[in-house]
């Protein structure tokens, strides 16, 4: 199958499936569905949240959802990204995480231009953002960063403790999404659509480039040679 309509099929189509989803989730929590439950009960989750802040734990939030800032995401990322092509001396796991982050951007993105809901009616701790408050972009990317990380290293491992080690790095967006909840910039319908969003491009990509059975290489000979370089092998290889 040629390596656009592998693409197309693999990739394109299913992150573009994902958009119409998220887009028509947004159009449910702020249309279609906000009198019912129980997002007619999540704004009391946001003042519970701003009416219970405390000195240390208002220190230990802006810590957590820090983790999740742009430029933080980006530096991980390419970090273990780099880390991944120089110790397995192949592109396949390095080019699956930075897909898997890279397409949750976009469609984080472009459900913010779709989507235009405000931010929960508390007092805010962080300076609001010109995007929409649907969905958590600090937690979709948390998501597709460290449950990539986690999918990855829990492969690449053997023992049992140590897979159980990488398998906590779920945790890292679970906190994310609380802070982003204490500190007043989402809802919790938010949060946990920014979890369909993350957790939807860790599986498209795991799919597309982890899956030894999936082709990726030129019908050339040549081209399978620089395939096999890459770390992309064909389905009779794999086997």
């Amino acid at each position: 199958m040629p390596i656009a309509v592998q693409a197309l099929k693999r990739v394109l189509l299913p992150i573009a499936a994902l958009l119409a989803v998220m887009i028509g989730l947004g159009v449910l929590l702020t249309r279609a569905a906000t009198h019912l439950w129980p997002l007619t009960v999540e704004d009391g989750v946001n003042r519970y949240f701003a009416g219970h802040r405390t000195e240390t734990l208002s220190d230990v939030s802006h810590l957590a959802s820090g983790i999740a800032d742009t430029p933080r995401i980006i530096g991980v990322t390419a970090v273990a990204a780099l880390v991944l092509a120089l110790t397995l001396r192949r592109v396949r796991e390095p080019l699956f995480l930075c897909l898997a982050v890279t397409a949750q951007a976009l469609v984080f993105y472009f459900t913010t231009v779709a989507i235009d809901r405000p931010r929960p009616d508390v007092p805010r701790m962080d300076e609001s953002p010109p995007t929409s408050s649907f969905p958590s972009g600090h937690t979709s990317a948390a998501v597709a960063l460290y449950l990539g990380l986690a999918v990855l290293l829990a492969v690449l491992v053997r023992r049992t403790w140590l897979k159980a080690l990488c398998w906590a790095l779920v945790l890292v967006p679970a906190g994310v999404a609380l802070a982003r909840m204490y500190r007043g910039m989402h809802h919790p319908s938010d949060v946990a659509a920014a979890f369909v969003n993350g957790c939807t491009c860790v599986y498209v990509m795991s799919r597309a480039v982890l899956d030894r059975r999936v082709r990726w290489r030129p019908s050339s000979a040549a081209g399978g040679e620089a395939g096999r370089r890459l770390g992309f092998r064909s389905g009779a290889a794999a086997r």
